[in-house]
């Protein structure tokens, strides 16, 4: 699963403010007028004030740090399943129950593949902790049930943000053999 989006902004996108090094920057994917996905990045103060037209199909918010100088922008625009799991899991991220839910598949996700690797629960049960194969960093997941209603969700939030599945075009039926 790979979306092509925005970089994050160097500016709050309700003040034009530029964001500093530790402010609270909320983040918003929103599916804009023709299925594109946007990304919309305020200072969390200024949020509130933030109505995109659109469907808001994700938020977070995490600490703002600088881009280093040498890090690859074109790399940085390709966002994939891998790197919006470490994005809405890291430690500094608000989780929200969308969020959450959404963490939880790209966890399942990426165990499938490898990616990261599952390291038991937390002392009180309510997390499951996935090591990230590369990193070797430690990610705490919510243990949500996995029920038809958590999949529909998901679908849901996927849909969105990917678009829905092209519908299928019904296969002709053979031709039936001519009787003798």
């Amino acid at each position: 699963m790979e979306l092509n989006l925005q970089p994050r902004a160097e500016a709050c996108c309700v003040s034009g403010q530029p964001f500093r090094e530790g402010d609270r920057v909320a983040s918003l994917l929103v599916i804009v007028e023709g299925g594109a996905v946007a990304r919309y990045d305020a200072l969390e103060a200024a949020a509130a004030s933030l109505s995109p037209a659109g469907f808001v199909a994700c938020r977070w918010v995490q600490a703002y740090k600088p881009r280093a100088r040498e890090e690859n922008r074109d790399r940085a625009i390709k966002l994939t399943a891998e790197n919006l799991f470490v994005t809405l899991a890291d430690p500094s991220t608000q989780a929200s129950p969308e969020t959450d839910r959404l963490v939880r598949f790209l966890a399942l996700l990426l165990e499938r593949k490898r990616i990261l690797r599952p390291r038991g629960t937390s002392p009180d049960g309510s997390r499951e902790l996935f090591e990230h194969a590369r990193t070797k960093q430690v990610f705490e997941v919510a243990a949500l049930q996995l029920t038809p209603e958590f999949f529909t969700a998901v679908q849901g939030q996927l849909a969105v943000l990917v678009g829905e599945p092209k519908a299928r075009e019904p296969s002709p039926e053979p031709a039936a053999a001519p009787a003798e």
